[in-house]
Order: C-alpha cells, then structure tokens, then sequence
C-alpha cells in the first residue's frame, strides 16, 4: 500500500535579496517542506495485446492521448498567497527494471461531435523518446481561492514508473521524497469587505437591477452596482487595458483588491452588431484550436475570474505579449495561470425585460426555496454519448449516476435511454415541471438543442430540449440549478445577425454548414434556460465550445472514463461539491470545481484539459444562495 509522511518546516535558513511576492524586506526565511511517498509493487496485465500497468493506491494516470498510459500520483499543496516557490525536487528510490512481453497500452483518443458524427482528438500515436517520460516528475503553480482565502496551489505530478520502448522495459521505484522549498509571505493587510458583490451593468439596466441591490444588501450580500461606462472612464479606479475586456478585468482586480470583492455579476449578453459585434458588457474569446479543423477559439468568462498569476502578477492570458489572448495553436501558446480568484457569473441579457424576468426569479428563489421538498428533487438526462458495439458504459447515464450519488438526501428521476422512460422532450418538461432543486443534462448539443442516442444506435438521435421548446415549461417558482454537459449549448454569441454575416461571407454556400450550427438564433440554450418567465432554472452552467469527453474503461478499473476526464469530471466535481463538500454558494460551486480540475489536469500541458476549463461558463448570480435563505 502507498504511504505517505509528511514532514512540515524541517529545514529554516535566512537568506537575502530571494525577493518574494509583496517583500519590502531585504531578508527573507527559506522554508522546506518534505513529503515521502512509498509505492506498491507493480502489477502487469494482459489487454487485448497490450500490457497494462497498475499501481495500487495511486491517484491518477500519465494519460498523453496516443502516449503509453502510465500510473501517477498527484500532490496538491496549499499555501497562502504571496509564497514564492523557489524550488521543487522529486528523489526517486533506486529503480528496479522489468521486462515486458508486449508494449504498454496507450492512451486512448478523446472524442466529441462535429456534424452528427463522433470524431476523435488526434489519430496518431506520439513517437517516443528512449525514455518515456522524459522528466521523472512535473509540477504546476497556480493562484486561486481556498476556503475563502487566496491562496498559492502547487500540483506536483509523480511518475514512480517509466518506460524504454527500444528495450520495452520499464523501470519502477519503490519511493519518492518530494521537497519543496518556498518563502512565506510577509502578512498583509486584508481589505475590508465594502462590497462582497459587484454587478456590471450598462446604464440602460441600472433601473431593472436596483431592487436586486436593494435584496442582496438586505440579506448582508454588500452590493455595488457599476455600469461599464464607470469602468472604461474611471470612476472608481484608473481606467487601464488595451480592450473593454482587459480594462474590465483590471477593474475586477482593483474590486478584489480596494473592496473585499469575491462576486462579480456580469449583465448583459450581445447588443446588436452584424460583422462585428456589439455588447452590452464585453466578452473574451480565446484562440485555441483543438484540432477540430473549424472551432479556433471560443467565448471564456474564466479570463475575468483569473485575476493573479503564481507569482501575484496580473493574469494578462496574453504571455508572449502579441496582442492575441490564450492563444494556443501552431503560431503560439499563451501560458495562462486559469485558477480563479473570484467567482464570476453572467447574466446574458439583451433588454431590460429579461433584467426584470431574471432579477424576480433570484429573489423569489432565494426567499421561497428552504424548506420546500421539490428541493430536495434532482432529475438527470442521459443516454449513450458514444455508442459503440465494444463499448459498454453509456457516457451520459454513467454521469448522471456519479452526480446522484454525490448528492446525499436528494431523490433522483433517471430519465434514460436505456430505461426508455426518455423518450422526447415531453418526458423533460414534465419531469422539471414536477418541481426538482437541480437538473443535470449529459449528451451533446448545440445553441439551440440537447439530445442524445439510444443504447448502441448512433444513427437515432432522442431531443431532450431544446429552445422552442421552453417557453412550455411551466415549473414557475421551483427553480432548478442546471448543469448540461454537451457542445455549445452556452454559446451566448447567438443572434440573428450571425444569420446575415454567414450569407454576405459564405453566400449560398453558408446553408452547407454553417447554418445548420444554429449560431442565428436569438439566444442559446443555456441562456434561454434562465430567462424564461414562467420557469426554466435559476442557473445553468454550461459550454460555450466543443465538448470533448472519454469513452470506455481504458485503465480497467471498473470505473467508466467517461467520468474520470475531461467535462464528465469537471461536471460532476460541481455535484460533489455541493452534495459532499457542501458548498452552498453558487459562485463558489462553481469556482471549486474548475479548481478541483486544474489541480489535476495540468492546463498547459493539454488543449483539451485547457479547453474543458475555459469553456465551462455560469449563467447566473455567482452569490446565489442554492437552495434559499431559511427564513
């Protein structure tokens, strides 16, 4: 059995000029950490001609899709922010050397939907070096939150096996002693909570959100309303940044920093535009591309939540200073920290009307919920986002399964393909409307549309909702928090300008493809989920991309991997974290989960693990207390 001992603060020495984060001083403690880890004995399997390696008790795997699959152990430290990590050293007992009778599995290919077809990530297998992998350990830092407090996050990736493909041998070590060597923060003065929640506006809906202000405060939610035009002149704080996006951004840091902030309300959603498009509150888009040969980038509200890097500079998400924000394809890699230091949620609405509908439903929510049993309700959506004579596990139901297990005390209504009680979008709108506290959706989508296969049947597509749909709802004041996991069913760029922008750039060639992307309507299905009057939810989260997941059991641990990596995990860690680790605060549900992914998917070292962050978006009031204030 792997065991671990942890031996804290065994070496102090004085040093000087080291200059740590927020330092006047010119001296400055070294402070060292150690932690031993011991690992058991390897086991070696046969798998369809491959060799799988196991060891027991370890926490994850080297999953380099194309790349052998190795087993890891991954380690997270906490420290408080302002820490300077100066060095980080992994010593691995002497290697003891197996041969193999056949090469080790690799790691299978992610998958998503592109034109109703399953695609895969990259069919090539990566050519190895003569030792895989190359580095016996890895490591990433990152600036976050914890508990409420900011804090510094240190991963460290172990790999107590490795592999020499030309020999076909792989070398194994019993034990590993992680050292860390950081200098403390000097204390710092924590600012005083002014404003807990900041809303940013346009002035056209300051009116329509004033009884939210005057709600949230009542409840002792400090609230400041801020139209973006006070942040592009500099109302509060000098107006700096090289876009709209960047001087929000650096406004949400001076209100993290001056006013105590830790939620930031974003309100409003497209505002007109054909050829360039015009928004009430500004947006930004990365310029990653996965590889799927038509999606080279895609809306990220992350990039205002990521307000610090590892070293408590400014997450600029433009490192290599070209102008181009997270890029990631073959002209460049931005290095982006991701971890996020508040919670930031967006209220996509286009007019005043939808301010009014939303504002109503967060304060009746809030004020009507505790105590009600349809809270205590949760109905899931699946069926087989993959079907595949060799595969067994439907992804979608296997999701859904994990989310309800997580949520201790609440009562689930499977609808699933496999149970044939799903069988079209009546099934759902009857489902919601019977009243449940949260409603989780795992398939594929679109900006207009959630749908699904039948078990093995990947010609036969099962509508769950879709935008036409919703007006139908008829739940009124039983609200639900959504999570959806499938392809840009948050994709709040729609609009029926992007209608005409297609024909005057593609012509008659647009209906070939690009129409069929729904991409026209007038609002996506996350956003239209919310926005409803008479029910829908009272958030949705949602991605704004492709959403690309595993399939099959490829470790063989009896676990799908469907739920293990990629958006399966990031969904379900939200369930998680309200049902095990009872975070009961929206924004903070939110924030922990992608915390939780990024502590174990390093996201510079995979697109699709960046990707799976980025994209995943709160459509909602990230201070929204789930379930209500009891009264």
């Amino acid at each position: 059995m792997k065991k671990i001992v942890s031996i804290l603060i065994v070496g102090i020495m004085v040093l000087s000029g080291l200059g740590a984060v927020a330092v006047s001083s010119t001296k400055q403690t070294l402070l060292e950490q150690r932690e031993i880890i011991s690992f058991s004995q390897p086991v070696i399997e046969k798998n369809n001609g491959y060799t799988l390696i196991r060891l027991p008790d370890t926490n994850s795997w080297l999953r380099t899709p194309g790349a052998p699959m190795l087993p890891a152990q991954v380690s997270t430290f906490i420290y408080p922010f302002g820490t300077k990590i100066t060095q980080v050293d992994v010593t691995f007992s002497e290697p003891q050397t197996y041969k193999l009778e056949t090469e080790i599995m690799r790691t299978p290919q992610p998958v998503t939907l592109v034109d109703g077809k399953i695609i895969t990530a990259n069919n090539e297998l990566i050519n190895l070096g003569s030792l895989y992998p190359e580095k016996p350990f890895d490591y990433h830092l990152g600036a976050g939150v914890s508990d409420g407090q900011h804090v510094i996050y240190l991963t460290i990736q172990c790999y107590p096996i490795s592999y020499k493909p030309t020999e076909n041998t792989i070398r194994y070590s019993k034990e590993a002693q992680i050292t860390i060597s950081y200098q403390p923060p000097v204390s710092q003065t924590k600012p005083m909570e002014d404003f807990k929640l900041v809303i940013v506006a346009p002035k056209e809906f300051v009116t329509a959100l004033q009884p939210l202000v005057n709600y949230k405060i009542s409840k002792g939610v400090t609230t400041k309303l801020v139209t973006i035009n006070d942040v592009y002149t500099g109302t509060y704080f000098t107006s700096q940044g090289r876009d709209d996006a960047e001087k929000l951004k650096y406004f949400i840091k001076n209100a993290l920093e001056q006013w105590g902030t830790q939620y930031v309300l974003l309100v409003g959603g497209r505002s007109g535009g054909i050829m360039n498009e015009k928004w009430w509150v500004p947006v930004r888009y990365t310029n990653l591309d996965d590889g799927a040969n038509w999606e080279g980038g895609y809306l990220s509200d992350l990039y205002f939540a990521d307000i610090y890097d590892a070293t408590g500079n400014f997450s600029i998400w433009d490192s290599n200073g070209n102008g181009i924000f997270a890029e990631w394809n073959n002209q460049g890699k931005d290095i982006i920290d991701m971890y996020p230091d508040l919670s930031v949620g967006r209220l996509a609405c286009e007019n005043t009307n939808e301010v009014t509908t939303v504002v109503n439903k967060i304060i009746t929510y809030e004020t009507t919920t505790a105590g009600k049993d349809w809270f205590k309700k949760m109905v899931v959506v699946g069926g087989d986002s993959a079907p595949s004579a060799s595969d067994p596990w439907y992804e979608g139901e296997e999701e859904n399964k994990l989310a309800l297990e997580y949520m201790n005390g609440f009562t689930g209504t499977k609808l699933w393909t496999s149970t044939q009680n799903f069988t079209g979008p009546n099934d759902v709108i009857n489902a919601i409307d019977g009243g449940c506290g949260f409603l989780y959706f795992d398939g594929h989508g679109n900006p207009k549309l959630w749908s699904t296969h039948p078990p093995k049947n990947e010609s036969t597509w099962i509508n769950g909702l879709s935008v036409k749909d919703m007006p139908n709802l008829n739940n009124g004041e039983q609200l639900p928090v959504c999570v959806c996991g499938g392809c840009h069913n948050g994709q709040f760029n729609t609009s029926i300008g992007m209608l005409f922008k297609g024909l005057i750039k593609e012509k008659l060639k647009y209906f070939e493809w690009t129409y069929w992307l729904w991409e026209w309507i007038a609002e996506c299905w996350a956003w239209k989920l919310v926005s409803v009057k008479k029910g829908g939810s009272i958030a949705t989260i949602a991605n704004t991309a492709l959403d690309w997941f595993s399939e099959s059991d490829s470790d063989q641990d009896g676990i799908p991997d469907c739920v293990q990596y990629l958006s399966g995990y990031m969904n379900t860690q939200f369930f998680k974290n309200y049902g095990v680790n009872n975070i009961t605060t929206l924004g903070k549900t939110h924030t922990q989960a992608l915390t939780d992914y990024l502590n174990k998917f390093p996201p510079m070292d995979d697109k699709l693990d960046c990707k799976t962050v980025q994209e995943y978006t709160l459509f909602g009031d990230p201070s929204l207390m789930i379930g209500g204030y009891p009264s």
